[in-house]
């Protein structure tokens, strides 16, 4: 909202008259617009301060008036204030109306003010660094999303917040589901963002209670496709004489040997470097994502890396620990060298990450709790959605168990006689 000009006169009317003395008039004026109004007072032209416009205080009750002007000054201060802060503007007369008591007139919250409200208070946490754009973003498609819908099938831009039931979201994950050809976890991940917004109409008392509420979003977790060691090791031998090549396949292994995210990767500057308690290199830093620290001790692979660009025009010129390209061409790039190496797999920048949970560090044997504290993850289950276990350390374990049994369960100096195959239980 701009802001208004706004201010409050009092003075002495020539035409309102009783008894010679003159009506104390009030004057609210609001960007050049003005309302005015008669209080119930009358003076003495002679004990009016002009220049105070006030009643002189040695004229007969001139404390008291003066006191009743003060408050209805400052009655329409306040009334100025509280509609100010609801980012709608107010004209003179609109003010006077309400500081003689005639009712406000009521304009419904509508779905598009609350997802306003919450854009303003998001933006000033961006600005305080206690959020990440990327969380702002989310909510701006969310939004982009609900206009579509509304437009699609109320064919409306907007609509109150009193008339939001539970079969408008139903009817919006049909929309997502249909329209949008989304999958149910991408609506259902637009729907959770649409009930927090309506939770901060709540907050704001809006609206008594969430009609969403009864809603239940899902969540399956996806088959997420990661590299296998061999594809790891075919990617890292190839020969790639293109430049613009090489070095996206080597920001990609990095990820992967490391599981920091691209756009934390492309953060970190020369000097990000530490050495740690055990006297190794480390990589420390604050997730874009979400706000925690992930700290990651180098491999010698990835350690490799960064010496091979420690020169690198880009990383000098920007004071850049590595050469990342934006978003877009990392990704295309990826393709290429999938096709390069002979992986059909689709190579994504997030892939990485995959990778490292699994590949890299739990199928040789690194415990769920370290990759969850390398990962910056604050809970388990979040790991757990990286990590899925391969077959091949599946087969090495049982492996392993199967040895153990089978030496516990033989007896000391003796041998087995039996045909290798499945045993017959008596």
């Amino acid at each position: 909202m701009e802001n208004q000009r706004y201010s409050v006169l009092f003075w002495l009317h020539p035409k309102r008259q009783k008894e010679g003395k003159s009506c104390v008039y009030m004057r609210i004026t609001i960007d050049g617009r003005r309302s005015e109004m008669a209080t119930a007072h009358y003076v003495l032209p002679t004990q009016w301060d002009i220049r105070r416009n006030r009643v002189k205080a040695s004229a007969p009750n001139g404390v008291l008036i003066n006191g009743s002007l003060d408050h209805a000054a400052n009655t329409i201060k306040n009334h100025f204030l509280n509609h100010a802060a609801t980012g709608k503007l107010i004209t003179a007369a609109e003010l006077k109306e309400l500081f003689i008591g005639k009712k406000e007139k009521v304009i419904p919250k509508t779905l598009l003010d609350a997802f306003e409200y919450h854009r303003v208070k998001m933006t000033d946490l961006i600005k305080a660094g206690k959020v990440a754009k990327t969380t702002l973003a989310k909510y701006n498609y969310c939004q982009g999303k609900v206009e579509s819908f509304l437009k699609h099938r109320y064919k409306v831009k907007d609509k109150p917040l009193q008339d939001l039931s539970l079969k408008f979201v139903t009817e919006f994950e049909h929309f997502l589901l249909v329209n949008e050809r989304m999958q149910t976890n991408s609506a259902h991940k637009y729907i959770v963002n649409l009930k927090r917004i309506m939770n901060v109409a709540v907050s704001l008392e809006w609206i008594p209670k969430n009609p969403f509420d009864n809603f239940r979003c899902s969540y399956t977790n996806p088959e997420r496709e990661i590299l296998t060691q061999s594809e790891l090791d075919v990617m890292l031998h190839k020969e790639i004489k293109m430049p613009r090549l090489a070095e996206v396949r080597d920001i990609f292994l990095f990820c992967c040997y490391t599981g920091f995210a691209y756009a934390d990767v492309a953060k970190f500057e020369q000097n990000a470097l530490t050495i740690g308690m055990d006297g190794e290199y480390w990589l420390s830093t604050i997730r874009q994502k979400t706000g925690t620290r992930e700290s990651v001790p180098l491999l010698p692979i990835p350690l490799e890396i960064i010496q091979r660009y420690k020169d690198h025009v880009f990383c000098t010129r920007f004071n850049k620990l590595l050469p990342v390209n934006s978003n877009q061409k990392y990704n295309a790039y990826l393709k290429e060298i999938a096709e390069i190496c002979g992986i059909h797999k689709t190579l994504t920048s997030h892939m990485a990450r995959h990778t490292f949970a699994t590949t890299v560090t739990l199928s040789n044997g690194v415990p769920l709790e370290t990759v969850s504290k390398m990962l910056g993850h604050t809970k388990l289950s979040t790991t757990q959605i990286y990590a899925k276990v391969l077959d091949t350390k599946v087969s090495q374990d049982m492996g392993a168990l199967k040895s153990i049994l089978a030496s516990k369960s033989k007896p000391s100096g003796t041998k087995d006689d039996l045909d290798p195959g499945i045993r017959k239980i008596s």
